[in-house]
């Protein structure tokens, strides 16, 4: 049966060009188009359909709101169509906290110039959509984050790798634990211009202090270091001085960051001293790295399926004797903290 989408978007063009590029494949289907959020209200509630997707700036109702009102009263996987630009990331990530499964930057040129650029992108991202687990979410702000500590600062490693869903679960997991927690390392699939925002909005709600790695930070207690948008990050020792070396080159398992590219390299730089995490996300990135990281001695985690997004770079992980324990993601930070 193919995937039924709805395209909401208040710019004809773009409707086309969406409309166009969902129905080269013949697994979707496009059962509708909407111009504003008052439209595409209507149609969902008449078509049902499996995925919407949905533009941000719009005329009446914002995207952002829409989405929110959405998730709230009827959960449906959405994709977002975002531009990429720094503005453009603020606003993905209130929609990925919003509920929206994930999204496709709009390219910086005219849409139907750049629509082959986004093809593949897309459908990837719809079809992901479609078999992705959406909760119902409450229109209230968030949990404060976790103030306690370790009984004492530990000079372990914790990596953690997710992609499609990961932005809200590595928010849970930080929130989770205290602000003297091991150095971290993750890394999520996104682009340049929007990991720097993520990680600003992490710093504003965690205990710990999370900033957008650069070459040659020290991986030390209490920081959380994000892997920079279209940059591989992998860890260094000199000494006893753990630290970041940022870098380019290709894509390694689809991806730049690559999740399988930071934990090889602590599995080879930490061994034991290390706890790596996999969380929801599609594809396999990450599986390998890890299984490398528990044969070297590091302690390994999983996200469960349940309460994955997409059950795809854990699920590999698992599979292939990665993951020495699925954890749920409510569990997960306690988990961490048993372990150190």
């Amino acid at each position: 049966m193919a995937i039924r989408v709805l395209i909401v978007d208040d710019s004809a063009t773009a409707r086309a060009v969406l409309r166009e590029i969902l129905e080269s494949d013949p697994s979707i289907e496009v059962v509708a188009t909407a111009s504003d959020a008052y439209v595409a209200r209507d149609k969902i509630v008449e078509l049902r359909p499996d995925v919407v997707c949905l533009d941000v700036e719009m005329p009446r109702m914002d995207g952002i709101t829409f989405l929110k009102k959405m998730m709230h009263y009827m959960p449906i996987p959405v994709v977002m169509v975002s531009s990429l630009t720094q503005s453009g990331a603020k606003t993905t990530l209130d929609a990925l906290e919003a509920g929206a499964v994930d999204f496709v930057g709009k390219p910086h040129s005219h849409i139907y110039d750049g629509k082959d650029e986004m093809k593949n992108e897309l459908l990837a991202k719809i079809k992901a959509a479609s078999k992705a687990k959406v909760f119902q979410k409450e229109l209230k702000s968030f949990a404060q984050a976790n103030t306690t500590s370790l009984a004492e600062t530990t000079n372990k490693i914790l990596a953690i790798g997710a992609s499609t869903g990961g932005t809200e679960a590595i928010k849970d997991v930080l929130l989770g634990l205290p602000r003297n927690a091991p150095g971290t390392v993750i890394v999520q699939h996104m682009p340049a211009n929007f990991t720097a925002a993520f990680a600003q909005r992490l710093d504003s709600l965690c205990a710990m202090e999370v900033r957008e790695a650069k070459n040659g930070d020290s991986i030390t207690p209490g920081v959380v270091l994000v892997a920079p948008g279209d940059y591989h990050m992998v860890v260094r020792r000199s000494g006893a001085r753990y630290y970041i070396e940022i870098g380019s080159g290709d894509k390694v398992s689809g991806h730049r960051p690559s999740v399988d590219v930071l934990f090889h390299s602590v599995a080879k730089i930490a061994g034991a001293n290390a706890i790596g995490v996999i969380l929801t996300g599609m594809g396999g990135d990450g599986a390998k790295g890890l299984l490398a990281m528990k044969n070297a001695g590091a302690k390994t985690l999983g996200q469960d399926e349940k309460s994955c997004v997409v059950y795809g770079m854990p699920k590999i992980a698992y599979e292939i004797g990665a993951v020495q324990k699925q954890v749920p993601l409510n569990k997960i930070a306690t988990s961490i903290v048993s372990l150190i």
